[in-house]
């Protein structure tokens, strides 16, 4: 096992900062055990009901949270699909929900929320290039959908429906903290 002196640690970070790498010093968005995300649908990285799915209703699933840091603003959620096409060689991350500007005093978004959001909630497009939620529908495996809520310290100002990228750009350095919640889902049969 080898040791690392003080000196070559900082020789380490000092070298991983200039070269761009920072592996230890990141941009990450903090990750706080005090801010979760939940549904009463289905458990963390559990299986997400077909109802939620394009192969039931296509509706989107209750989601609640809590422990929000001191000067949240509004919170913003993407739902995606790293695993697109097929987990087993994935090509892209898919977007299916894109939310912005819910208001601070919002903990909760009720099943089938996505057709009646809190006031002054904005939508984002997906990747079918549309407003509003749209279900797992895996063309091939079980594939992960990650359901991420940002707490921010602004309310943004109108994006006029961004996509993800968008979003994100526009909430670069105001994300105070995020959660997430993994759902996982794959065709019947």
């Amino acid at each position: 096992m080898k040791v690392l002196t003080p000196y070559t640690a900082l020789g380490i970070i000092l070298s991983s900062l200039l070269l761009g790498l920072s592996p230890i010093f990141s941009e990450a968005i903090p990750m706080t055990p005090h801010f979760t995300l939940t549904s009463s649908a289905y458990k963390d990285n559990g299986s997400m009901p077909a109802r939620f799915t394009c192969d039931g209703d296509d509706t989107s699933p209750p989601l609640a949270w809590s422990g929000a840091p001191a000067g949240t603003k509004s919170f913003a959620l993407i739902l995606d699909d790293p695993d697109a096409p097929d987990p087993a060689a994935p090509k892209m991350t898919w977007v299916h929900w894109v939310l912005y500007d819910i208001p601070a005093d919002v903990h909760s978004l009720a099943q089938g929320g996505s057709k009646q959001l809190p006031a002054g909630t904005r939508e984002g497009l997906n990747d079918w290039k549309r407003t509003g939620y749209g279900g797992p529908c895996p063309p091939i495996g079980r594939h992960r959908y990650f359901h991420k809520l940002y707490a921010l310290d602004v309310v943004l100002p109108d994006l006029h429906t961004p996509n993800k990228a968008q979003l994100e750009a526009a909430m670069h350095g105001h994300i105070l903290a995020e959660t997430q919640l993994i759902g996982t889902y794959q065709h019947p049969g």
